[in-house]
């Protein structure tokens, strides 16, 4: 007994002892003692085992280089931490240079869901490129979801949106992102971990294509597409956006997706009119410097739903600027018998707007008399006011004001015939007055005429 009692203490220290050498364990030796931990759960994780378990694997993934403590760039190329190519070897030597920085990818794809977590989260925190990080995410779920129960997948899809979710923005990929979507589509995620997917793909919404948004819609809605989903991703994209000089460029590419993916769901009878008018006037007023594609996309959706009132029309149309109209989408809306008349005065009258500014800028009464001097100190040439009158006379051409000017011109040249007609009885009025009184020997005076023909 006393003999067993001395050897106590001496074991937990050899135990002590050699889980401080694990970081110098050959490589496989790392990841088999992984292993061994994760059949020990929860056991081995209320010992410390599995966190030094954890440490000792991520040691032999990541050395620091000299020379360089932080990372220079979010890209997946640059990093501050030089991986090391030689630790699968017993011993401790180092190769001279790195074939690649993702090798130990391929033998941490057989660990669980749980322990992948909690290593990507290590190398977080030891300032590993999120770049990496995150590929090496995508690389898992790419080798392990196929042929994995719903359960495991669903355990796979939570761990790497808990890890990529803190990772930066720029370093995941965007078609990674949604490559996740459509696998979690079918296996229902708790609401808190789609949220979470949701937000991620709506700050990366800007690098999206087309074919990323055309999500089929759940069964039993009727629709073709989930137009509700790319609503919550630019809730997303909006609630997420950065104060950052190209905040602008990225607003506009998600105006023009949004237009694009607006012309594609128009034709769905099922679209309800509040639902596309949501996704017409989503994003704000500066994601669209011109509305003609989004004219279009409500003129196929006036198409496909010829029962629309005029009142549920003027609706879908308070998301359209006219003054963002091209010429020629205004007179094609003019002209459009699927448009309310309201709309049609309303895009003519914003365009008489436009063509009035112009005029008052180029007759001066929008401007100093006097033009001031330039840099050279010499006054602005007559080519300035060529250059403005050209510009009006240009989008007058354009525009046409083709319902007024038609119109009048119908109706002046319906005068101008009347006048022809009457001039012409007129004429022969004169002949006839004049034969009867060279008859009646000049007993009608031209008083006797009528005074249209006098």
């Amino acid at each position: 007994m006393a003999a067993a009692a001395s050897t106590a203490p001496s074991l937990v220290r050899m135990t002590e002892k050699a889980l401080e050498e694990m970081p110098r364990w050959p490589w496989h030796s790392v990841v088999d003692a992984m292993k061994q931990c994760q059949r020990l759960l929860p056991l081995a994780d209320s010992t410390g085992v599995f966190d030094r378990a954890v440490a000792a694997l991520v040691s032999h993934m990541a050395v620091p280089s000299a020379g360089d403590a932080t990372p220079t760039s979010s890209s997946p190329e640059s990093t501050a931490f030089r991986f090391s190519c030689d630790t699968k070897s017993s011993n401790l030597s180092l190769r001279g240079s790195c074939i690649s920085r993702t090798w130990w990818f391929e033998d941490l794809v057989a660990l669980s869901p749980g322990t992948v977590e909690r290593v990507a989260t290590e190398l977080v925190a030891r300032g590993t490129d999120h770049g990496v990080v995150s590929r090496f995410l995508f690389y898992y779920l790419k080798c392990r979801i196929a042929g994995a129960s719903s359960e495991d997948k669903k355990a796979m899809l939570e761990a790497s949106i808990a890890v990529i979710s803190g990772l930066d923005r720029s370093a995941v990929s965007c078609k990674g992102l949604f490559g996740i979507l459509r696998i979690s589509a079918s296996l229902k995620l708790a609401d808190a971990w789609q949220e979470r997917l949701v937000a991620m793909v709506g700050r990366k919404l800007d690098q999206a294509t087309l074919d990323n948004l055309l999500v089929p819609a759940p069964s039993g809605t009727g629709s073709l597409y989930d137009v509700s989903l790319v609503l919550r991703f630019l809730e997303a994209f909006i609630r997420g956006g950065d104060a950052v000089r190209d905040e602008r460029t990225r607003l506009e590419k998600v105006g023009r997706l949004v237009d694009l993916y607006l012309a594609e769901v128009a034709p769905d009878p099922s679209l309800r009119p509040a639902k596309f008018v949501e996704l017409a006037t989503a994003l704000p007023a500066a994601a669209r410097d011109c509305h003609d594609t989004l004219y279009r996309a409500i003129d196929v959706y006036f198409q496909v739903h010829a029962r629309l009132t005029d009142d549920d029309k003027m609706k879908i149309c308070r998301g359209l600027s006219y003054e963002k109209l091209s010429p020629e989408c205004c007179k094609h809306l003019a002209r459009n018998a699927s448009f309310p008349t309201r709309a049609a005065v309303q895009a003519l009258a914003s365009q008489h707007t436009v063509l009035k500014s112009l005029v008052l800028r180029d007759s001066g009464e929008l401007k100093p008399v006097s033009s001031p001097p330039s840099a050279t100190g010499k006054h602005r040439s007559s080519c300035d006011d060529g250059e403005n009158d050209g510009q009006i006379i240009l989008y007058a051409a354009r525009l046409d004001l083709s319902l007024e000017n038609q119109n009048l011109r119908s109706l002046l040249e319906r005068m101008h015939w009347r006048v022809m007609e009457l001039e012409k009885v007129c004429s022969r009025m004169k002949t006839q007055m004049t034969k009867m009184k060279a008859k009646r020997g000049g007993s009608c005076t031209a008083r006797s005429l009528p005074r249209m023909c006098s």
